[in-house]
This record gives structure tokens, C-alpha cells and sequence, in this order.
């Protein structure tokens, strides 16, 4: 879809765009080359907001959108960050079972197609991400947890996530990881940031 305009106060854009994969392709054609004046690009499941300043204004953002050329390729830069997990997730066998596939063909399935990071939110250091095996799109728990732990590997509607803290949930855990992906003492905190490449591998517990 063409992008959509709208406005967030007077120094920045909100564009509206047709999802997650249109969102990180324009936010990594601008921040490659980011326009005069842009400070902040910030992507979003379907949004990208631009912040700017003087001598910028919203038109001259908005048509360095509309002049933009977005590849749906990798971006060069972006880094690669491989996630061992132990595949022995509460949720595991829903997933199979919710899939058609084995617990064996998931964890194939989930280690065999790179991710990419499409945006972050929900929790500081929570990635979202997406371009994994297209059989692996399940829906959310109908009831969330109250407790989900660091470091849970999980799906949900296409996407998939590590918990980068103990907080409440309600994706669907398929394993663990003892990678810290949120660290306030690292610089970035943040280890999964837009436009990473992710590859899970299998790890054996202990």
C-alpha cells in the first residue's frame, strides 16, 4: 500500500504502512541514509514514526518517504545474532499439535529459517520478529500467564520473540535461552535491534 501521512506534533510523522515487512524495509532504506534533519526512526508492527528537526519540516519528510526505494532485501550493517535454545517449552506440543507438525518438525522449522527483527516493544529489549517457516504462524494462548520467564522462547500470530524478562505473557513458549537480550549496563541494552538477522539453534539443556 502507498504510505499514509499522519501527524505527531510538530516535529514528527507518523507513516502508516500494509505491515511489518513494508515497515522494516523503509526504516532500513532511511536509516542507511537518513534525510536532513531526521533525529529518530522508529518502526512499529505497521507503523514508522520519524522524528525531525528545524530546518526539517513534515514536508520535506514526507517526501523523502515517498522518494524513498525500500529493498526487501538484508541491509548491510544490521548484524546477525545466533539464539541457542533447548526446545522444551510448555507450550511445545500445543504448537505441534496446533501445526500438524512433530515436536521434531518445529523445532526444525524454528531452527531452519532465519528471523529478522521487525520492531521492539511490549517490554524493553522484547523483539519482535518475523520471516520464519510460514507453517509456524499460531495464534496466542487464549489465557495469558501471569508469569513467563527470561529468556522464554515463544510464537504468536506469525511472530517470533524471547522474553527478555520475567513479566506476564501469552505466547506460546516452545523453549529457553540463557542469552541475555536486555542488559541496561550494555551499549545498546537492547541486543536484538531493527533490521538483525536471528538464527535459533538447537541446544541441549545443561
Amino acid at each position: 500500500m502507498s504510505p499514509r501521512f499522519r501527524r505527531c506534533g510538530d516535529r514528527a510523522v507518523l507513516v502508516e504502512l500494509g505491515g511489518a515487512a513494508e515497515v522494516l524495509a523503509l526504516y532500513d532504506t532511511l536509516s542507511a541514509d537518513p534525510p536532513p534533519g531526521v533525529t529518530d526512526i522508529l518502526p512499529a508492527a505497521r507503523t514508522l514514526l520519524v522524528r525531525f528537526e528545524p530546518p526539517a519540516h513534515r514536508g520535506t519528510v514526507e517526501a523523502a518517504v515517498l522518494n524513498a526505494r525500500p529493498s526487501r532485501g538484508r541491509s548491510a550493517g544490521t548484524g546477525e545474532v545466533t539464539v541457542p535454545v533447548v526446545y522444551d517449552g510448555a507450550d511445545l506440543a500445543d504448537v505441534a499439535a496446533l501445526t500438524g507438525l512433530s515436536e521434531r518438525e518445529v523445532v526444525t522449522a524454528h531452527t531452519g529459517t532465519p528471523w529478522t527483527v521487525a520492531f521492539s516493544g511490549f517490554a524493553p529489549g522484547f523483539a519482535y520478529l518475523i520471516g520464519g517457516h510460514p507453517r509456524l504462524r499460531v495464534p496466542r494462548r487464549s489465557e495469558s500467564r501471569v508469569r513467563v520467564p527470561a529468556g522464554a522462547v515463544a510464537l504468536a500470530a506469525g511472530f517470533s520473540a524471547v522474553y527478555p524478562r520475567e513479566s506476564p505473557g501469552g505466547w506460546r513458549l516452545i523453549g529457553r535461552t540463557e542469552l541475555t537480550v536486555w542488559d541496561v549496563h550494555a551499549d545498546p541494552p537492547a541486543l536484538l535491534r531493527p533490521g538483525m538477522r536471528v538464527r535459533f539453534a538447537e541446544a541441549r539443556d545443561g
